[in-house]
């Protein structure tokens, strides 16, 4: 196994070349995560909404080489309460190939980096199904604390 410390991972913000990967990473982190089949015909002009419009949210990639190995996305929420922003990690996935040698922290501490450089933002957020105990000890390993919200919805798109 490669040790993750001499990698070189980098992290950038997605760009349009990068919808077919980031729909192919999502397909396969519902399939592992949630046993659930996503609809291509809604999934793609997500993707591509989110990339087109930075006011939805945008898109890290962790890149090996010339090779995409991790993603995730950061979405936003007001907090009357803090008068500032949470970004929210969502759509967090590592390709099985590049598991366990850093890209997830490599991206991590990227949105944290870049997180702070704006008084606007107040923190991070994440939510994470409560069977995935991988990510749940990876988090923790980061020192994300366990929210005292439980989280509550109605799904209409199924």
């Amino acid at each position: 196994m490669t040790d993750w410390k001499v990698l070189d991972i980098k992290v950038r913000r997605a760009v349009d070349s990068d919808l077919e990967t980031i729909v192919g990473f999502n397909v396969s982190m519902a399939a592992e995560t949630e046993g659930k089949t996503l609809d291509l015909e809604r999934l793609r002009p997500g993707v591509a909404a989110v990339l087109a419009d930075g006011r939805l949210g945008f898109y890290l990639v962790a890149e090996i080489g010339e090779q995409v190995a991790g993603q995730l996305m950061i979405t936003t929420e007001w907090s009357d309460w803090r008068n500032a922003y949470f970004w929210w990690i969502q759509s967090v996935y590592v390709a099985p190939g590049f598991r366990r040698l850093g890209v997830y922290r490599a991206l991590d501490g990227h949105v944290r980096t870049e997180a702070r450089k704006h008084p606007n933002v107040c923190g991070l957020r994440l939510y994470v199904d409560r069977d995935n105990r991988v990510a749940q000890a990876v988090y923790a390993g980061l020192d994300m604390q366990h929210s005292n919200y439980d989280m509550y919805e109605i799904d209409f798109i199924q």
